[in-house]
């Protein structure tokens, strides 16, 4: 079945699955079934009290006349004629929400040369984009950098990889992201630091949240790692090292730096605690 135009209400609030529109607004609902059915009905009286049947005919053919006609004709007819009037409050929330900002974040590769920086924050302002945050990462050749982006809610990823390479950057890779980037890694680490503090068990699911990664299983960990700085290791004095692994977002200097750390202080929080129990 051919689908509606783009710019029609159908085509913006229907479900993809089964095609239904939401229900519209009890009362607009009801005044679109007056206006179809009121028409409808004074004809159909109009008709009918002109003939010479019996009163209780009469009844009966306005009755039955004016169900059917409501049910097929009238019903039908107001919710498709007057579709976007009925479902305007539901539309006008959805390009509202679609019109919305969203958070993503972004890595790029620049030369370290004075004016570098400022030609992507020029490109992305070009998009109405705004930086909330960047963490610039020494690299080998230049500098890698992350940023926290609010865009658009008719910006993507296209856009935004469009404005990094514009601007000159390299190896540019963007994702969606939450609030909770607005963390940045230090105060993430404290947090987790304190967590580990209490339970130094607790260090691979921590390092996993620092590092939003995944915990590789030890028997996945002996299989030979891509190349492209997407695995960790750190090392641990009781079980051996711990692999992550990060698909499509290499591993920054820094947050290796983070997680090595927070193994160091696992490890010595766990010797004293022997200790303490020996």
């Amino acid at each position: 079945m051919k689908r509606p135009p783009h710019n029609t209400p159908a085509a913006d609030l229907s479900c993809e699955v089964c095609g239904q529109m939401p229900e519209p607004t009890k009362a607009r609902l009801t005044l679109a079934n007056v206006a179809a059915m009121l028409p409808i009905e004074l004809l159909v009286h109009a008709l009918v009290v002109e003939t010479h049947l019996p009163y209780v005919a009469k009844v009966l053919v306005l009755t039955l006349t004016a169900t059917v006609l409501v049910i097929w004709v009238a019903e039908p007819s107001a919710a498709r004629i007057l579709r976007g009037w009925l479902h305007a409050p539901a539309l006008r929330h959805r390009r509202q929400l679609a019109s919305a900002p969203s958070l993503w974040r972004a890595r790029t590769r620049l030369q370290d040369h004075p004016g570098s920086l400022q030609r992507i924050t020029r490109a992305l302002a070009r998009l109405d984009t705004n930086i909330l945050g960047i963490h610039v990462h020494p690299a080998p050749g230049g500098v890698l950098d992350e940023f926290v982006l609010s865009a658009p809610g008719t910006v993507g990823e296209r856009e935004l990889l469009a404005a990094l390479s514009d601007g000159g950057g390299s190896g540019s890779h963007v994702w969606p992201t939450t609030a909770l980037a607005m963390a940045d890694g230090q105060t993430r680490a404290l947090s987790l630091a304190s967590r580990i503090a209490a339970a130094p068990d607790e260090l691979p699911l921590a390092v996993a949240e620092l590092l939003h990664a995944t915990i590789v299983p030890p028997s996945d960990a002996l299989d030979e790692a891509p190349d492209d700085g997407t695995r960790l290791k750190i090392p641990t004095a009781w079980h051996g090292p711990i692999t992550f692994s990060r698909a499509g977002e290499p591993f920054t200097p820094a947050e290796s730096a983070r997680a090595h750390r927070l193994a160091e202080l696992a490890e010595i929080l766990s010797h004293r605690r022997k200790d303490s129990l020996a």
